[in-house]
């Protein structure tokens, strides 16, 4: 069996070729007793009369010298051998058949048939015989072949129509198989910069490419071209994003330890108004301060606020400062009190006294804000239960609460007074006032705010409030037979009179139908007759229970004693009278 496993047949070996006689290929075998490649006819048993050898394979041999027994055995054994496929090289190639060719040729010649004929065509040595397929393969016109795949060894040619080999590795061009590595095609590494030239290649390089060197510089370049458009971008990318952080980084920084950017001086010849709300920390002033034009930032007013000792001592109000000030000058001059445009309204002050201070502020004519808060009395933010009560002289009566509001020039009075209702609409509601007057046996949150207001105008300190609040309630019990309901205030008159005498006598008095004279009339005035703080509202709602009933400012101003009965009262009232000189 031969190395391409097409059976035992023995052939002679021809000395100059060592594929001689392997004629096999292509479909061109010949049959037994047939003419291989058209020449004579040959004897089936021309060369097999010497006995098989065993082989010994590259024993040294001359090779200028004839061996035909060495050829013989060669074939005798059906021993080939063939290059290793990929290696093109044949390994008796290097014997020259120069010097074996006439004399091989006489040899074969004579023969008849065999070896080499006129047209240089190479004769085959036929088989003894067909000989079964042990591998079922068979020939080209018998069955498979092996070898026409593309990946089989190419079959053999004749001497004078060989060509040399290709070398590996340097593949003809054209060809199927490229040595050269596949270039990447993802975009990052096809891609460049159009500015790359071929000529940054030598010239002699070049020349040597030829015409298909040429292409491939081409598609170099346009590839090169790609790579420098995607450098560019990732170096734009790179710079951004420097950029970027460097920012961030500086930004943090300048925040966190860097200084606060501010302005130097006084401040320019401008001036503004800003108003500061109840209850506004450092960060919000300085938002408003910043936004008006005054300070340059935030931080630089919050450090200067801290620095200053009485920086965290700056009250709500209205405030005018110039523009473009140092942090720290704006905090000096927002602890000035001539810097505040801010009205501040004491407790128990009467609504009348509000609206003179609101036209003083603005530079009003007197009685401006007065005429507004009568006619707009209910678009004010007056909540429901203390609208439509009769013979009210003043609706906005007891919700001018009293605190620290800012007024300055340019605003209007119904802003002003707006902001004052909202916020006693604001503390009133902070309790339950509707249960609380039930409980005090009073028709509504209206009466009790009208209670506080005469706990305020009536008390001398902060200790007479509660004391103060039990009277009003024993005097408006039904069973009340000392005072018959009535509670004889002299404050109540003073209100319809808009007075402040605490000396009033008992003809003027009982003359006026006034529906406030609460000496002519039983149970409480129509409204509140003034504005009540905090603690005139907080013993409103609890007085005491000694059973007090009667009280009398003793020194007229401050002191104030209180008596249970008739007989303490006109005790009391014989010393005020003594210390007045009645």
């Amino acid at each position: 069996m031969t190395e391409y496993g097409r059976g035992a047949g023995s052939e002679p070996w021809h000395p100059e070729d060592p594929l001689y006689g392997d004629q096999g290929w292509g479909a061109q075998q010949a049959a037994s007793g047939q003419v291989p490649y058209g020449g004579p006819e040959q004897q089936p048993q021309q060369y097999q009369q010497h006995p098989q050898q065993q082989y010994y394979p590259q024993q040294p041999h001359d090779p200028y010298a004839p061996q035909p027994q060495y050829a013989e055995q060669q074939v005798q054994q059906g021993y080939v051998e063939q290059p290793q496929q990929g290696y093109p090289q044949q390994q008796y190639a290097a014997q020259p058949a120069e010097a074996q060719q006439p004399q091989q040729a006489q040899q074969y010649n004579g023969g008849g048939g065999g070896g080499w004929d006129a047209t240089g065509q190479q004769a085959a040595m036929p088989y003894a015989g067909q000989q079964p397929d042990p591998y079922n393969n068979g020939y080209a016109d018998e069955g498979n072949d092996l070898y026409s795949t593309p990946e089989a060894y190419p079959p053999p040619q004749p001497p004078g129509q060989r060509q040399s080999p290709a070398v590996p590795g340097v593949p003809e061009q054209g060809g199927e198989w490229d040595a050269e590595p596949q270039e990447e095609n993802h975009p990052f590494f096809t891609g460049s910069g159009d500015g790359e030239r071929e000529d940054d290649e030598p010239r002699e390089s070049r020349r040597s490419k030829g015409d298909g060197g040429g292409r491939d510089r081409r598609g170099k370049t346009k590839k090169k071209g790609k790579s420098g458009r995607a450098c560019l971008v990732l170096a734009v990318i790179f710079a951004v994003g420097v950029g970027g952080v460097g920012y961030v980084g500086y930004d943090f920084y300048q925040k966190k330890f860097g200084t606060a950017p501010d302005y130097a001086g006084e401040g320019t010849s401008e001036t503004v108004t800003v108003e500061i709300p109840t209850g506004a920390g450092g960060s919000e002033i300085g938002q408003i301060l910043k936004q008006a034009g005054v300070v340059k930032s935030i931080d630089a007013f919050v450090q200067a606020q801290n620095d200053d000792p009485k920086g965290k001592t700056i009250q709500a109000g209205a405030y005018t400062l110039k523009k473009g000030m140092s942090a720290a000058n704006a905090v000096k001059l927002m602890l000035n009190p001539s810097s505040r445009n801010s009205l501040i309204i004491p407790e128990g002050k009467r609504n009348s006294w509000v609206y003179e201070a609101i036209d003083t502020r603005l530079g009003l004519p007197v009685g401006t804000t007065k005429g507004i808060a009568l006619k707009k009395a209910d678009s004010m933010g007056l909540p429901d239960w203390a609208k439509g009560h009769k013979n009210v002289k003043d609706p906005l009566e007891g919700f001018l609460y009293p605190a620290s509001y800012p007024v300055a020039k340019g605003m209007k009075p119904e802003d002003v007074l707006k902001k004052m209702v909202n916020r006693a609409s604001s503390e009133y509601g902070k309790q339950d006032l509707t249960a609380e007057a039930k409980k005090l046996n009073l028709d509504g949150p209206w009466q009790l705010i009208t209670v506080a207001s005469l706990v305020q105008a009536e008390g001398k300190t902060h200790d007479d409030f509660r004391k103060m609040s039990e009277v009003v309630y024993n005097r408006l019990k039904p069973d009340n037979t000392q005072t018959n309901q009535k509670l004889q205030f002299d404050s109540t008159y003073n209100y319809l009179t808009g007075k402040s005498n605490i000396k009033i006598g008992l003809a003027e008095i009982n003359a006026n139908p006034d529906p406030y004279n609460t000496y002519k009339w039983k149970g409480l005035t129509p409204g509140p007759i003034g504005n009540p703080g905090t603690e005139a509202l907080a013993a409103a709602l609890n007085p005491t229970s000694d059973g007090w009933m009667y009280f009398v400012a003793t020194d007229g101003k401050q002191k104030t004693e209180f008596a249970k009965n008739l007989a303490e009262f006109n005790k009391l009232k014989e010393e005020f009278n003594a210390q007045s000189g009645q």
